[in-house]
């Protein structure tokens, strides 16, 4: 998830890179200082007051009502079991926080200084004194230790994937920790450290910390848990003692004293709640809903905002997700033959719109995409793989099947019964079997309930049924959804693949061999593929933005044509609607929307919407 916009990449000294605002450590060529960049120099310099995308004067205050659909169960978000609440991250903090106006920068939060030799083989940061949990203890380098070693040894897998290379960690006295790193080319390893969400050791001496809990874990970020309902409403209070509160990476955000979140079970009751101001920001994903849902009074009256916000983020990879685990899956040509059958064109014509844009990359809307044919430099490194990957990876763009939006995919169809009868699957009374066994072609299309997205699929499935396929599209609830999606119990489902603009050692979680039969790992799909493990390795080994650049296009193209999905679309804007009570930054970030981070409620508004909702009532 979203999670892997947080990675980070330094430099070699040898580049003749400096970092701003940094000194050289005791050993030449290493560095020292308050923040690194992942390419080139980190954009704020030792003495910045604060972030350029912030009202550093935005006034706190007032409390902001959300939504999400769904239900909760926990509020341990770090381990499997559960679901965890939404919104915990606003109650904890890592050692070092990102920015969201570079494609990869990162600066001090508990750990106001890092410093790393040449080779980057350890990292050590050094605490902040001020650094303390909400009941008033310091932050210390014990509970640094506890939280790597706890959550790689009992956390989500993808903890244990993610720090894998981390050798060890030390105590080096005066409030200095260092993580010591295996031999290799991870060049990323000093910053993913840095991302390290650090727990409360005292807290879990007397709580298991591998149960799901509906207790607040002591926390030291900017908020607390206020309130619980079981399955319906979390509320946080911002502390009024936060530690980190006049640091510059937080000068102008956190400024809202209360943020509730209530659930939801379906979305479009969801959607009638905002319009009754039962809630005050929504994110829209539908565009059906976007373009068509949002009327009545309050909206004519003005109360309600409705707005596109452009953004640069990368869009990463939204798709129909094959299960590779599963027999009628594990043939290329089946995949390929399956993808055929979705009618994008049509899709976006008639159900969303013409809004969405065609998704053909998994790094979308970046430069880190594949285009055309290979460059000099991806060349460099796809072709030992020669004969050991498609010959399309050398010789085409990839570039998903094409319709002409009336619905008539005849030529699609042909194209797939050829390649079906090419894999063994025959026409046997309108039904497609298994040449050789006679088994019949049917799959489970699993989806979570509540949601906007059955009616593509069914389209989807129409085609397919076209075919002699035979697909069963099953809703299940929230809970039951999460677990089986863990567990890769599943068919096919809708995925969706966030990317930062500065991919690394995510990549393995999400089609590394190591992570295919890791219950709760992202390796959805089951990739289990040698060339791709080393394209991997080539892109968390990258020494500089033009070679992460030709590694990202190489996986990129052998994952394309590997045919493990059927990419869907992408959206290059966030689609917003807002009861008219904010406030937002005049600048926003390139790479974030800002929301709750730096908006604020401004009193005036608040009230004229209030005199605005008793006109309306009476």
């Amino acid at each position: 998830m979203g999670r892997a916009r947080y990675l980070f990449y330094l430099l070699l000294a040898c580049a003749g890179l400096m970092l701003v605002g940094t000194s050289f450590a005791a050993e030449e060529g290493g560095y020292s200082g308050h923040g690194v960049a992942m390419h080139g120099t980190p954009k704020y310099g030792a003495d910045f007051t604060h972030f350029d995308y912030v009202n550093p004067d935005a006034p706190k205050g007032g409390a902001v009502r959300l939504s999400q659909t769904g239900t909760f169960d926990s509020l341990n978000p770090f381990i499997l079991k559960g679901v965890p609440a939404g919104f915990l991250g606003l109650t904890f903090e890592s050692l070092m926080t990102s920015s969201s106006d570079e494609a990869f920068s990162q600066y001090g939060l508990i750990a106001g200084h890092i410093e790393f030799p040449a080779d980057r083989s350890s990292v050590t940061f050094s605490l902040r004194k001020e650094a303390h949990w909400h009941d008033g203890t310091p932050i210390t380098v014990e509970d640094v230790i506890f939280s790597f070693e706890t959550l790689t040894k009992k956390g989500s897998p993808f903890y244990r994937v993610y720090y894998a290379d981390v050798t060890g960690v030390e105590d080096l006295g005066e409030r200095r920790v260092k993580f010591t790193f295996s031999a290799g080319e991870n060049r990323e390893l000093p910053l993913i450290v840095g991302q390290l969400s650090i727990l409360p050791k005292k807290y879990f001496d007397t709580h298991d910390f591998e149960i799901t809990t509906l207790e607040p874990i002591l926390g030291s970020g900017p908020y607390a848990v206020d309130l619980v309902e079981p399955g319906r409403t979390i509320s946080y209070r911002r502390v009024g003692d936060y530690w980190g509160a006049d640091l510059a990476v937080n000068r102008g955000r956190n400024n809202f004293d209360f943020i509730r979140i209530d659930y939801y079970r379906d979305d479009t009751v969801a959607l009638e709640a905002f319009k009754a101001h039962e809630f005050d920001w929504r994110f829209e994903n539908t565009a059906k809903v976007w373009a068509k849902s949002y009327d009545g009074p309050a909206v004519d009256a003005g109360l309600i905002i409705k707005v596109e916000i452009p953004h640069e983020q990368s869009t990463g990879l939204s798709a129909f997700v094959f299960n590779t685990r599963r027999p009628q899956f594990a043939d290329r040509r089946v995949r390929e033959a399956l993808g055929l059958a979705f009618d994008y064109e049509w899709t976006n014509k008639n159900l969303f719109f013409g809004t969405y844009t065609r998704t053909n990359s998994y790094f979308s809307n970046s430069e880190l995409a594949a285009e055309g044919l290979p460059d000099t430099a991806e060349l460099a490194l796809l072709e030992p793989y020669r004969g050991q990957v498609p010959d399309d990876v050398f010789a085409t763009e990839f570039v998903p099947p094409k319709t002409d939006g009336s619905g008539n995919i005849r030529r699609n169809l042909r194209a797939a019964n050829k390649l079906l009868r090419a894999a063994g699957w025959v026409i046997k009374d309108s039904k497609l079997v298994q040449g050789e066994t006679g088994a019949p072609f049917e799959f489970e299309f699993l989806l979570q309930s509540g949601g906007a997205v059955e009616r593509i699929v069914q389209a989807f499935a129409r085609n397919l049924e076209r075919l002699g396929i035979a697909v069963n599209i099953r809703l299940v609830d929230p809970a039951q959804y999460q677990n089986r999606i863990q567990d890769f119990d599943f068919d096919m489902m809708w995925g969706g693949f966030g990317q930062s603009l500065s991919p690394g050692n995510e990549q393995r979680d999400f089609w590394g061999s190591d992570a295919a039969d890791v219950a709760g790992s992202r390796n959805l799909i089951g990739i289990r593929d040698a060339v791709v493990d080393d394209l991997i390795e080539a892109v968390v080994a990258a020494s500089d933005r033009e070679a992460l650049i030709a590694a990202c296009r190489a996986l990129d193209r052998v994952l394309l044509w590997g045919h493990y999905v059927v990419p869907l679309w992408h959206l290059r804007s966030y689609r917003v609607a807002y009861w008219d009570i904010f406030g937002r930054p005049e600048i926003t970030a390139r790479y974030d929307h800002g929301f709750p981070s730096t908006w604020w409620i401004e009193p005036d508004r608040l009230q004229a919407i209030e005199r605005g909702e008793k006109s309306l009532d009476n």
